[in-house]
């Protein structure tokens, strides 16, 4: 097992955002964590990132406890794409993924940045071009591919989909599973059920902080509640 999350419990604020929440995540997998606003997705991440202290409860990545200092888990091999790209604007693309390569040195940062390159050319074509000017789809994708300079074993992906035309969406799944093809386990955070339950080997529901339903994707797609809730049937 690649990560264990047991019954663990967060605040966001005042707010009691997880409550005694439980996931595994096995090596090579992608799993998707589906749900409403508000309820933990996020703050989930945050936790395995080390961005958030746990009220209670213990997250372990390969055996061992995640550390309480986020650098220290990219350094382990995790690395979190945040909602919303957070792309550093003034900066160009080229010094964009430089900088999620911060802890990779000599040849391998170079090869980190040709795979980057490869899985999506635009950026090395408009690799000197100022962040801020791509569009929302290629902000993500390159944040995506900026979280992959790190070597990562564990990829968080949260909402890559959110707020993109169709076209860029597929192409974002498309990305995924590439990158799973690479050996990089992934955990998705996303809103686009029907997408995340397809892309997916596993799913957990996160319903106000508390995972109320887990299975294979396919086995959430054949809920009755899940497409009730999330799916529109």
């Amino acid at each position: 097992m690649m990560l264990e999350v047991k019954n663990l419990s967060a605040s966001y604020g005042h707010i009691e955002a997880l409550k005694d929440t439980s996931l595994e995540v096995d090596e090579g997998q992608i799993v998707s964590i589906i749900g409403s606003n508000g309820a933990g997705k996020t703050t989930l991440l945050r936790c395995i990132s080390g961005l958030i202290k746990p009220l209670s409860g213990r997250i372990e990545f390969l055996g061992k406890p995640i550390s309480q200092r986020p650098h220290c888990n990219v350094a382990a091999g995790i690395v979190q794409v945040p909602e919303g790209r957070k792309c550093f604007s003034g900066l160009t693309v080229q010094d964009n993924l430089l900088v999620g390569g911060y802890l990779v040195k000599g040849k391998k940062l170079q090869q980190n940045l040709k795979r980057a390159y490869d899985l999506f050319p635009i950026l090395e074509q408009r690799r000197n071009q100022f962040a801020g000017t791509f569009s929302g789809g290629e902000q993500q994708m390159l944040a995506i591919c900026r979280g992959l300079m790190s070597d990562p074993k564990l990829m968080l992906l949260d909402e890559p989909s959110l707020g993109l035309a169709p076209l860029m969406v597929q192409q974002v799944f498309d990305l995924i599973e590439q990158i799973r093809q690479t050996g990089i386990t992934i955990l998705l955070v996303e809103q686009n059920a029907q997408k995340a339950l397809c892309a997916c080997d596993k799913a957990y529901v996160l319903e106000n902080g508390r995972i109320t339903i887990s299975g294979t994707g396919s086995e959430l797609l054949a809920s009755p509640a899940v497409k009730k809730a999330y799916l529109g049937e």
